[in-house]
Order: structure tokens, then sequence, then C-alpha cells
């Protein structure tokens, strides 16, 4: 079982990133057992036979993948990720703030892919609470990453106050 960040802990993770082939057949591709983390176009093309399960389950998403998509059925996931499939890729950090923000998503969003010790200040400030880094990165050696900086002067989902109302009351 794989270790991640998780609140600010190291904890172990029996999520799964379910990841098919590009040319699988949506429809009749088998879909695995346990707490699995599937693809918005597998949640698009069985939404139904997923809900179906009864079992709990997450969603993850590419850089391109809108979260507009899922902003109906935000409740329905026990967990999203959003993929960071190179460091150089920002859009994840976009998609998490939106998922905070404007549509108001409550759960566990999770940072997957090339996630590196340098993110984790900045990928937290957008709302993200967990991160599966890169394979190969140590978590716990990671773990101070969170805490590189004490003060943050603009606001954010982590901080709604920019540092100079904080500093008036």
């Amino acid at each position: 079982m794989s270790r991640i960040i998780r609140n600010a802990a190291v904890v172990a993770d029996p999520w799964q990133v379910f990841s098919p082939e590009a040319d699988s057949d949506l429809q009749t591709l088998p879909l695995p057992t346990g707490p699995q983390l599937l693809p918005l176009p597998v949640w698009q093309a069985r939404r139904e036979e997923i809900l179906a399960r009864g079992e709990a389950f997450g969603l993850w998403l590419a850089p391109a993948d809108d979260p507009a998509e899922i902003a109906a059925d935000l409740g329905l996931f026990a967990l999203i990720a959003v993929n960071f499939p190179k460091f150089a890729d920002g859009r994840g950090y976009s998609t998490a703030r939106l998922l905070r923000q404007r549509y108001g998503y409550q759960g566990e969003l999770r940072a997957i892919g090339d996630v590196l010790h340098d993110q984790l200040h900045y990928l937290r400030r957008v709302g993200f609470d967990s991160f599966a880094l890169k394979e190969g990165k140590d978590p716990a050696t990671a773990l101070p990453g969170l805490t590189v900086f004490s003060e943050a002067y603009q606001t954010a989902v982590d901080q709604p106050e920019p540092l100079f109302r904080r500093r008036q009351a």
C-alpha cells in the first residue's frame, strides 16, 4: 500500500488510480473493485453502473477536464484527485480552486502525478488536502514542504483574508 500526505500527516493509502488504455471501449471495460479513482470519461460512460455497485469510489481529473462537468455530482465522490502529468503543467491549481470556491466541494481533494515537495505549500493554498507524490519520492521527507512559508499576503482557499486585514484585527 502506498503512502501519501493527508491533512499534514503521512498515512497509508488504499486508493488505486484506474487508468484504462486510451483505445479502450469504456462501455465494456471491466471495472476494478475496491477503492478506485476513476477517470472522468469512465464516470461519464458508466455513471449508473458505478452508482449501483454501492462501493465508495473517487474520480480523477486530467488537466483538460472541466470541473463544471461534475458540479452536480460532487456529493457522490468520496475523493477527487487532480492529475499533474508534468511538473510544469499548472492547470490543476485552477481546477482545485474552482472545485473548492466556485462549486463548493468539501470532500478530500488530492494532487496526483508529478507532485513534488516544492509544490505542496501552493497546492494546499488552492484547496488540496492530500498529496500522492511522484513515484520514488518519500512523503515523510516532503512533509515540511507544507510549512515552508509561515505567512501568506494574498487570499486563497486556505486563508480567505489578506494579511493586511488580519493585522488590523
